[in-house]
This record gives structure tokens, C-alpha cells and sequence, in this order.
């Protein structure tokens, strides 16, 4: 029988418990309480068949069976219990992506070694010495150390991460190439100093700030939208939030969407709190990862920065979630569990009566919406920090710049270019192409270079010296004569990527220095960052990105931006594409004249009179939304009705059209809500990774009861072993 310990329920030794398991068995099983007894929330470790497996006590158990078969919990293990409010957030979670409990919970334990026993571990740094001959696996180690700056790693897990044995490991130690050493587990973070003085701030500035500060002060739960255009000082805004969540002895998480953005973060953190965060993404060690989450979980670090699973760290008291970039579609897990980290944001906020800030230039209509109708506040920041000021926006028609053939700069575009060079300022090249070129074709045959594992044309990327598939990451090397019908040299790149427009830069402006900033031209988000870094003390004249470079950099010495197929997002029939487009090409704009020196922003297209190039050049954000949002009400689809994306895999084509079609026959329970199912159709990507891809489209009222509508109209089937189905509530994507 339980009692009440510290705020837990506590279990006797003995007592029937139930434990949640990260298997995939989708229910608790119960164990006896070890000796000493066990608290709810406790994270043990329990027998399974001849495996011992990591759960959490979720309460008491439901018995009903043979005592004498029941068997006992191995261990408590020597972490914070988790609390009430996760257990909760864990299990809404589930309900609301219709998600078993035990991913759910294995997306909540993701750090390596949470068994390990107390005590210190021997740990690996970069050493002083010369390692003498160098073979590859020793510059791999070397690599990976310098990669990680001071980060400490563990003996197994530098040799993971570099490819190699332990013994080259020890043998660089015994050279003094790698120092080893005792170092205690999980030590707390630095305390964060939220009195320090923050960048005096302008008087709008300072209202917002003020703002935040008191719904900090207030201890209950609320969202803020922070909308501001790009350099109008939202980070420092925000900021003044995080001071005020740690001077009330609470913790705060920042969220951000790309990795390469958080050393200037970092920067700017310590600067203003005389210390480090915690860092959660996949540019930290394993055991940076496992140190975070204990101490999330004892109140032993104060700030967080992170990506959007970040949002699953056990923290003891979490008072503050910053979105930033909150439109920005990298806080959608596509895979495992999906989820939307910015709802699931509100929601955990809800649950732990914490505030939450949205920050962006160009928020995403659901939460504009939300602002509209008041569930959520709105600040406004609507003028540049400082001196600087918005760039000046021009469209430029390219049905009048005669561009000659391969080429994709117009005339006003090049001009502008050379202008800026030599007033020794900067210009970006926009193209959300990566690689060099989208198609191979023979010109022969007419055949185009595909997957051999997907539908989808495979991308030439010429730095690589390969073809790349962008569904499944199958490379090859670049063939020289063609696969059907093996005439040779007769193969052609089609269309442009950001290699393909650096070749063009380098022939028209061969004195200029050029970067290109791509996600797959850098080995490691250090050498990301380090690039960026680079860029932004001027290391280079032409600056050519996809959209990673319009994720919050800042380039002082940047002053043009040329977005060289402004019409491209707008193709397709995705009901987010008027949007998309009008926020990555606000956006990246938004990169030029940030540091005092005016900026322009030059827009090629073809389209000059769509609408939503005349919303991006007028610079009426509100007049957009608005018209935005009443096609979306008219249609009923996000935010103003509901959608779920079915989506089936199986590399049996016929099997995996079957079971859909047998699926939409059987939609009653979801026409007693009120819902349509549209489908089976084959998906935009139909195979991908050998597995053919069918999809169905499920449509509600916004009201409507549609996840429970959903779990009964799945489970009146049983899914194959070979086919996987997969549920996408709120789907961001349609491929």
C-alpha cells in the first residue's frame, strides 16, 4: 500500500507495481517493490524473459494473477523519479499523436547510460602531445576530438564515434596525444547569474521584455507570440524572460531549429549570464548527453538549449519554453514519434504551469490564428534594433532579362552583385536546391538518373563526385555512359543546385571569394559552425545557401540578397506552400543590412503579379495572413478544421493498396464524427527505400473527437507483419 513521501507516492517492499517498459508491449506489467521499497516515478530496472530493460514505476499495480509469479524490480536506479507532471505530458502525448506509451517513454530516456552506477569514470581529452605516425584510424580519434572541442569521452564511446578499437584509443594515450583521466559523473552546471546586465534596450524593446517579465512573475501557465521582423531584437527580448525564469529559481528551455545556430546563441547567453547552458542536439557527446538529463531531472542546470527533443528532458521545475524561429518546419519529427514540437511546447507549459514564447518574424498561421482570437498574446517588435533598417524589396522579372542558356543571374541581379563587392560589403545567393543539379538526363534516350530504391529522380552533386538520393541517402558515382541505353557522354545536368550556381559565380566573378553553405557539404556541425563564424567575419564575398541560411544568421558585412527562383515553393498543391514561400523568402531577406549599412533584397521570378510575390513586396504581413486564413477557413482544413495522414509501407505494392482500401470501406467511426477519409492514393514519393508508399487523408470539424474516432477505425484491422502503418496528426508534409 502506498503512501505519500516527498511529494511521490511511496511503495513498501513488496508492493504490487506497475512498471511502463520502453519494449514494445503496449501495457504495464506489474513487479513486486524491491527491498527498501520504491517511489512512483521511480526509473528501475525490471527482469523481462532473460533481459533486464530500463521502466518506470507508473503506479500501483493491477494484480489479478498468481502472487507467487509476480517478479521483483532488480533496482531503483540512482536518478531523480519522474515527476507527475512529465508522467501526464508523456501520456497526452501519446493520446494526442496516438503513439504507444513505450516510444513515448523511449523518447524520454534518450541518454546513453542511465544504469551506470555512481561514482567517477575515466574519461579521454585532447592531449598535448605529438602522436608521431599518423594512421587513419588515429586521425579519425584526433578528428572527432578536436570536433567536440573540450568535451571529455568515454574510452567506448570515442572508439564508436571514430570507427576503431579501444586500442588505438589507449595507444594515443600512451602517447600523450589523448590525456586520460578520473573525472566525477554528471557533475551540476555552473549557476547562471540572471542579475548581470543585460544590452540596453530600445522602448518597444523594453515594453516586451516588461511584458514577459510579468507573466513570468505571475507563475501560471501562458503563450506569447514575440513577432518582430528579422534584426529587431527578439533574442535579447527573450532573453530578459529567461533572467527572469532563473532569478524565480525556475528552469528555462530555448529551442532552436538548426544546430548551426547555436554558437552565436551560446555567445550571446553567456554574455549575458556569465555562463553556460546545458546543450541538447546531436552535436554533444553521449556523455554531455547523459549529464544533462540527470541534472534536468535534479534542478542542477537552469538554462537548456536545445533541439525540439530537448522538449522531452526530465526537468524538476521547467517555468519557461522559448520557441524560437517558431515557423520554421525542422520542429516536426517526421519519424518515430511525430510530433510538432511548438504544440507540444503549449501543451507541456499547460501541464507544468509555465510560460511559453513563440519568436519570429513570420509566426505560422496556427499561430497567428491563435493570436487572433486571443488564446494566445501577441508583441509586436516592428522596427530594426539600433540603427539598421529593413532592406529595400524588389521583384525582378525575369521574362525581360534574356538570361543565356545555363545561366540563372539575371542582368540586375549580376550588377548588384559587382556594386556590393566593391564597396567591400556582402551578397547571398538564395537557392533551395541542394546539390548541383536536380535531374541527369541522356539526351540520347531521354532517360533520368533514378533511385534504385526509390521513385525519385537521384541528385547529381558534383562536389561529392556523386549521385545522391534525397528519400534514402543511396549515393553512387557518377556514371559516364547512360543506364539504358549506354551511349556515352551524352549525359546532361538539368536545373540548378547551389553547386551548379557556384560554378556560375565563379565564371562571372572570379576575384570574389565564394562559400556555400549547404547541409550536406560539412562533415560536422563544428565545421558548420566554424564556416559560419568565417562568413560572418567577412571571410567571403558571395555567399550562396539554401534555406539554411535563412535560420536567424547574422552577417554585418551582408547588404544583398538575391533570391534566384522566388517561384519555386510555389509550385505543387501542398495547402502550406503560399505560406512557406512568403515566410522563407521574408526570411532570408531579412539576412541583409542588419549592421547599420541599408540592405536590398532582389527577388528573380517570373510571376511578378502572384500574389504572394505582391505580399512579399509590400511588406503587408497582416493583409497576407488575413487572406491566407480565409481560403483555409473556406476549405476547412488547418487551423480552422483537422487533418491526420494515414500513411502504409510495404514492399508488396498490391498488399499495401489492399489493406488501404479495405481501411477507407471501414469508416464508420469516423463518419459518426463527422469526418471524410480521401484515398487510398499513392503517395507523391511512391517507394521509397524498396517499400511502396500508399496514403489516406482523414478530414474532421475542428471540434470533432478525431484521435479516438482514429484508434477505432485502425484497430478494426489487424496490420501484416510486413506492412507498417504509420498516423500523422496535423500533417506538415505530403510526400
Amino acid at each position: 500500500m502506498g503512501i505519500a513521501v516527498t511529494g511521490f507516492e511511496f511503495f513498501d517492499e513488496g508492493a504490487l507495481v506497475s512498471v511502463l517498459t520502453t519494449e514494445p508491449l503496449g501495457r504495464c506489467l506489474d513487479y513486486r517493490a524491491p527491498e527498501g521499497g520504491c517511489l512512483c516515478g521511480a526509473f528501475v530496472e525490471v527482469p523481462l524473459g532473460p533481459r533486464r530493460v530500463l521502466g518506470v514505476v507508473w503506479g500501483p499495480g493491477e494484480g489479478g494473477y498468481d502472487p507467487c509469479r509476480v517478479r521483483a524490480v532488480n533496482r531503483v536506479l540512482d536518478v531523480a523519479p519522474m515527476r507527475d507532471d512529465m508522467r501526464a505530458f508523456l501520456t497526452r502525448v501519446a493520446d494526442y499523436t496516438l503513439t504507444p506509451m513505450p516510444a513515448m517513454l523511449r523518447l524520454a530516456t534518450r541518454a546513453p547510460g542511465l544504469g551506470d552506477r555512481p561514482g567517477p569514470r575515466r574519461v579521454f581529452r585532447r592531449g598535448r602531445a605529438d602522436p608521431g605516425r599518423i594512421t587513419d584510424a588515429r586521425a579519425r580519434v584526433l578528428d572527432i576530438v578536436d570536433e567536440y572541442g573540450d568535451a571529455a569521452f568515454t574510452q567506448s564511446e570515442l572508439a564508436a564515434l571514430a570507427g576503431v578499437t579501444a586500442s588505438v584509443v589507449k595507444g594515443l594515450a600512451r602517447l600523450g596525444a589523448l590525456c586520460e583521466e578520473d573525472a566525477p559523473r554528471d557533475l551540476p552546471y555552473p549557476r547562471l547569474d540572471p542579475d548581470l546586465p543585460g544590452k540596453s534596450l530600445a522602448s518597444d524593446q523594453a515594453a516586451a521584455a516588461a511584458q514577459l517579465r510579468a507573466a513570468l512573475v505571475s507563475g501560471s501557465y501562458g503563450t506569447t507570440l514575440l513577432k518582430g521582423v528579422t534584426g529587431s531584437g527578439k533574442t535579447e527580448v527573450y532573453l530578459e524572460a529567461v533572467a527572469a525564469c532563473l532569478a524565480g529559481g525556475r528552469q528555462a528551455l530555448v529551442l532552436l531549429p538548426e544546430i548551426a545556430l547555436t554558437a552565436e546563441f551560446l555567445a550571446r547567453v553567456e554574455e549575458r549570464f556569465g555562463g553556460h547552458p546545458g546543450e541538447w542536439h546531436s552535436g554533444v557527446t553521449h556523455t554531455e548527453r547523459r549529464r544533462l538529463w540527470r541534472m534536468a531531472g535534479e534542478g542542477n542546470v537552469g538554462l537548456v538549449v536545445g533541439a525540439r527533443s530537448a522538449l522531452f528532458l526530465p526537468f524538476r521545475d521547467l517555468g519557461l519554453i522559448v520557441v524560437d524561429e517558431e515557423h520554421d518546419t525542422a520542429y516536426k519529427q517526421e519519424d518515430g514519434v511525430i510530433y510538432n514540437a511548438r504544440d507540444m511546447a503549449v501543451l507541456r507549459a499547460s501541464i507544468c504551469s509555465a510560460q511559453v514564447v513563440l519568436a519570429s518574424a513570420t509566426p505560422c498561421l496556427e499561430t497567428w490564428a491563435n493570436a487572433e482570437s486571443g488564446k494566445y498574446a501577441r508583441i509586436d517588435l516592428t522596427s530594426r534594433f539600433g540603427t539598421a533598417e529593413l532592406p529595400v524589396m524588389r521583384a525582378v522579372d525575369m521574362r525581360g532579362e534574356n538570361l543565356q542558356p545555363n545561366r540563372w543571374i539575371g542582368r540586375t541581379l549580376a550588377a548588384g552583385i559587382a556594386r556590393r563587392i566593391a564597396e567591400g560589403e556582402q551578397a547571398l545567393l538564395f537557392l533551395n536546391r541542394r546539390g548541383y543539379a536536380p535531374v541527369t538526363i541522356c539526351r540520347a534516350c531521354g532517360h533520368q538518373i533514378g533511385c534504385d530504391h526509390c521513385d525519385a529522380r537521384m541528385v547529381e552533386h558534383r562536389f561529392l563526385k556523386r549521385l545522391v538520393c534525397h528519400q534514402c541517402g543511396d549515393t553512387k558515382p557518377m556514371p559516364e555512359t547512360c543506364p539504358a541505353c549506354e551511349a556515352k557522354g551524352r549525359l546532361a545536368p538539368v536545373g540548378p543546385g547551389v553547386e551548379r550556381l557556384a560554378e556560375e559565380v565563379a565564371a562571372r566573378f572570379p576575384d570574389a571569394g565564394v562559400a556555400v553553405l549547404s547541409s550536406d557539404l560539412f562533415a560536422s556541425a563544428r565545421a558548420l559552425k566554424e564556416k559560419i563564424r568565417d562568413i560572418a567575419a567577412g571571410g567571403a564575398d558571395i555567399v550562396i545557401g539554401t534555406q539554411l541560411v535563412a535560420k536567424g544568421h547574422n552577417f554585418p558585412l551582408l547588404t544583398l540578397v538575391g533570391v534566384i527562383d522566388a517561384d519555386l515553393g510555389l509550385q505543387g498543391s501542398d495547402l502550406r506552400a503560399a505560406e512557406r514561400t512568403f515566410q522563407l523568402i521574408r526570411q532570408v531577406s531579412g539576412r541583409a543590412g542588419r549592421a547599420g549599412k541599408p540592405g536590398e533584397a532582389l527577388l528573380q521570378t517570373y510571376q511578378p503579379e502572384h500574389g504572394v510575390i505582391r505580399a512579399i513586396l509590400s511588406g503587408d504581413e497582416e493583409a497576407f495572413w488575413r487572406a491566407e486564413a480565409e481560403e483555409r477557413r473556406v476549405a476547412g482544413v488547418p487551423p480552422y478544421g483537422r487533418l491526420a495522414g494515414i500513411v502504409l509501407s510495404s514492399p508488396d505494392v498490391a498488399q499495401v493498396f489492399d489493406f488501404g482500401a479495405e481501411l477507407a470501406r471501414r469508416d464508420a467511426p469516423l463518419r459518426r464524427v463527422g469526418a471524410q477519409v480521401f484515398g487510398p492514393a499513392a503517395a507523391p514519393v511512391a517507394r521509397v527505400r524498396g517499400r511502396h508508399r500508399v496514403r489516406l487523408l482523414v478530414k474532421a470539424a475542428k471540434a470533432a473527437p478525431l484521435q479516438s474516432a482514429l484508434a477505432e477505425w485502425i484497430g478494426q484491422l489487424k496490420v501484416p507483419r510486413n506492412l507498417r502503418l504509420s498516423v500523422d496528426i496535423d500533417p506538415q508534409s505530403f510526400f
